[in-house]
């Protein structure tokens, strides 16, 4: 890995950290739910064990990081950006990676990483905030079955077609966010992981 890589990484290990720790403390300041109520012990709807987590404040969360860490202003400069950086986000998601690059196979642009296609116990078809890659669930499940090594190359061939076919999308939607932005929201976007 190298260091420009392993710096994305830490920028967005510490925005997900520092947004997890907001989202803890205001648990531990939230009051109880009673007994029998929606969400409580023995209630409708609470899951435990969970706490109130929500995947959506997260996801809006690292957004106005985002925008902090970007120093946009302008609601209506925001709007254009925060579209680009959600395009570029679901690109990674559809690759099995993370949001800004974290969680992605090895990080930004590696292989076999935390959360990433090796990350789920050697299971290669979700990444941390990923989604189900066919390929990559294909490829596993012929190596798991002790396929023939002539299914598996087949296999394997599907799969590095279709990640090539991904990191285009995805080096596309990060160029479209790079016109938008000045070189030194740029750079930033760089330690974010955003951009490489």
């Amino acid at each position: 890995m190298n260091l420009s890589s392993l710096a994305s990484m830490l920028a967005v290990c510490g925005l997900i950290l520092s947004t997890s720790t907001g989202l803890l403390m205001a648990q531990n300041d939230a009051p109880a739910p009673q007994q029998g109520a929606p969400g409580g012990p023995g209630g409708q709807g609470g899951r435990q064990g969970r706490g109130n987590w929500d995947p959506e404040q997260m996801r809006q969360r690292m957004m106005e990081r985002f925008r902090e860490q970007l120093g946009v202003k302008d609601d209506a400069e925001w709007g254009l950006i925060e579209a680009r950086i959600k395009k570029i986000n679901e690109n990674r998601m559809g690759m099995g990676r993370g949001f800004g690059g974290f969680a992605g196979p090895g990080g930004p642009g590696g292989q076999g990483g935390p959360g990433g296609q090796g990350g789920q116990g050697g299971r290669q078809g979700r990444g941390g905030f990923g989604q189900p890659n066919p390929e990559a669930e294909a490829l596993q499940t012929a190596l798991d079955s002790g396929a023939s090594a002539d299914d598996i190359k087949a296999k394997l061939s599907t799969y590095r077609a279709s990640a090539k076919q991904k990191e285009a999308q995805l080096e596309k939607a990060q160029d479209e966010l790079r016109q938008l932005l000045s070189v030194k929201q740029e750079a930033r976007a760089v330690l974010l992981g955003l951009l490489k």
